[in-house]
């Protein structure tokens, strides 16, 4: 099974600038803040959120300085 063919992912992945990288993160940030809303504050979830930030901001960082030149 690959991703684009879930039916809520398909869509905006179609749609998108196709980064794939940049699109599953995308979604997945939702996921973790329900993620986090059922299991509650722990110092698991608040090391996975501070995780889903850190690799968002540097993979937008990397994208912005060595492929947008």
């Amino acid at each position: 099974m690959k991703i684009d063919s879930l039916p809520i992912v398909g869509e905006p992945l179609e749609g998108g600038a196709e980064d794939l990288v940049f699109d599953s993160m995308l979604l997945l940030g939702p996921v973790i803040v329900v993620l986090i809303a059922i299991v509650g504050r722990s110092a698991l979830t608040t090391t996975i959120a501070v995780a889903y930030l850190s690799s968002f901001v540097g993979y937008v960082l990397y994208r912005g300085v060595y492929r947008g030149s």
